[in-house]
């Protein structure tokens, strides 16, 4: 037994002291989105914390642009963002990972026009005030849609708008229609009819998703975290996907989503159903060609709309599959 009691309180202090650096060196910001997902539930209750035992600070965002923003000035670590920003990230060749595909969109995001607005079909766009988050899912669908009813966006008048500038300024009246996700796309439908949707579009050959990215070094530094971030968010899928009709009755999880989406209840069903969320077994395909294939078209697409100015001719540094566990 050592004689000298001081010393080892002090050695025990600065182990448990190191023991707490190292445990707090862990903690990580991730930025979400008001998107309507089953993972709702798991973050509602704390799961993602659990398995990581790490310190998670939540911070919500309106757009993609803005959590690549973040994500890329090392604020956040781990970020929600949709296809399209996330090829404009890339393009641009900053330091991030798709490690899990979040939602394959469908009715979730949509274009609405405004009742009384004048515009009966596509071609009444013209002229019209559109609003839409620039470089977001809704604004590289809005610009395939025009091209897909041979529109010149030119003649259309695109507004750069957050989701929350849009539902006010749906409400005054100042803009004839949107293209944007909820909780803005609910007000919108109020007084508003659905023009098209993302999963309409997807079948004309413009498809569209939601995904999870990581900063590289945190990757490196924290594969673990990352895998155990997944495996909620699966779990919670997997959950959600595995009775549906329960799931919904289930008014806990309605309550969970609406309070971090902003979503109204009565809409969370339409919302889920109208997306994709694709379990273990379908990431590991889907997180390899398919999802760098669609990367590189959406930049391509980006890149006829002036957007971004090349196009990479590898996505795979972006795209990896490694912290999906069965």
């Amino acid at each position: 037994m050592t004689p000298f009691p001081f010393v080892r309180r002090v050695l025990a202090a600065l182990t448990l002291s190191s023991a707490t650096l190292v445990a707090q060196a862990a903690d990580f910001t991730v930025a979400y989105q008001t998107t309507v997902d089953p993972a709702k539930v798991a973050q509602a209750d704390g799961a993602y914390e659990k398995a990581t035992q790490a310190k998670i600070d939540w911070r919500k965002f309106d757009g993609g642009a803005e959590v690549i923003t973040a994500v890329a000035s090392g604020d956040v670590q781990i970020g929600y963002v949709g296809s399209s920003p996330l090829a404009a990230a890339a393009t641009r060749q900053l330091p991030v990972q798709t490690f899990l595909i979040a939602a394959q969109i469908g009715a979730a995001e949509a274009l609405v026009v405004r009742n009384g607005s004048g515009i009966d079909k596509p071609a009444d766009l013209i002229g019209k005030k559109v609003a839409v988050p620039f470089v977001s899912t809704g604004h590289y669908s809005l610009l395939a849609a025009l091209k897909h009813w041979n529109i010149d966006p030119s003649k259309v008048q695109i507004l750069n708008l957050a989701p929350p500038a849009i539902t006010a300024a749906w409400q005054r009246g100042d803009i004839d229609a949107t293209y944007v996700w909820d909780p803005a796309l609910g007000v919108a439908k109020e007084t508003g009819k659905v023009l098209i949707t993302s999963g309409e579009l997807s079948e004309l050959g413009a498809p569209t998703f939601d995904a999870w990215i990581v900063r590289k070094d945190f990757a490196e530094k924290h594969p673990e975290i990352v895998r155990a971030f997944a495996k909620v968010t699966l779990d919670a899928y997997a959950n959600y996907r595995k009775d549906p009709q329960a799931w919904l009755a289930n008014p806990d999880n309605i309550a969970k989503v609406v309070k971090l989406s902003g979503a109204k209840a009565e809409d969370i069903p339409l919302l889920l159903q109208g997306n994709v969320f694709p379990l273990a077994a379908d990431q590991v395909t889907a997180l390899g060609a398919p999802t760098t294939q669609a990367v590189s078209a959406t930049a391509g697409f980006l890149k006829e709309q002036g957007k971004v100015d090349k196009v990479l001719p590898d996505y795979a540094p972006y795209v990896s599959n490694q912290y999906i566990t069965n």
